[in-house]
């Protein structure tokens, strides 16, 4: 699978409307979310991904590391002080995935600034349609954000999903969003 190039780089500003709980309350310590390299920040994106998926779900370290992260673009979130608290990618079929945010920094709109990144890079590549299988728990995440579920219930790592679709353009040629 051919990698993506990003288009966004650090041009894309999205703190305007889009302004994170995190980054305006008194008291909250701002968070900032960079795109990532796979080489540069493997160590960064697996740390929070086996603290949510790995030991709070139990999803096997095998099916978490699917052999597909050199080929997507990956974004993190990352305290003041450094730490990594959130990340998501972005695969070249349209499909978002392993959107993990650590347990204490949840609620505070960290995972929505990561997917509205994500949203973002496939606009800038001219994509028509962006697509994720999400948690069925989860689910109502990904509503605000124009998914809609376009899938029956299926069963992914001993986990309830649907996918869900959001159109970007009009008239655009579809991406492919069948496992």
């Amino acid at each position: 699978m051919a990698s993506i190039e990003s288009r966004t780089g650090a041009a894309l500003d999205l703190s305007g409307p889009f302004r994170s709980p995190c980054n305006g309350k008194a008291g909250m310590k701002p968070i900032r979310i960079r795109e990532a390299s796979w080489p540069v920040d493997r160590m960064a994106l697996e740390t929070v991904r086996c603290e949510v998926f790995v030991k709070e779900q139990n999803v096997p370290r095998s099916l978490e590391f699917d052999g597909l992260d050199s080929s997507a673009l990956h974004w993190l979130a990352f305290t003041q002080e450094e730490k990594p608290v959130g990340t998501l990618r972005l695969l070249p079929s349209g499909q978002i995935g392993r959107a993990a945010v650590l347990r204490a920094y949840r609620g505070k709109g960290i995972g929505s600034r990561l997917l509205r990144h994500a949203i973002a890079a496939a606009e800038a590549h001219g994509w028509g349609e962006i697509w994720v299988n999400a948690q069925y728990a989860r689910r109502g995440f990904y509503a605000p954000h124009r998914f809609i579920v376009i899938s029956d219930i299926f069963e992914d790592a001993g986990i309830l999903h649907q996918r869900m679709l959001r159109r970007l353009r009009r008239n655009a040629v579809a991406l492919r969003h069948a496992t």
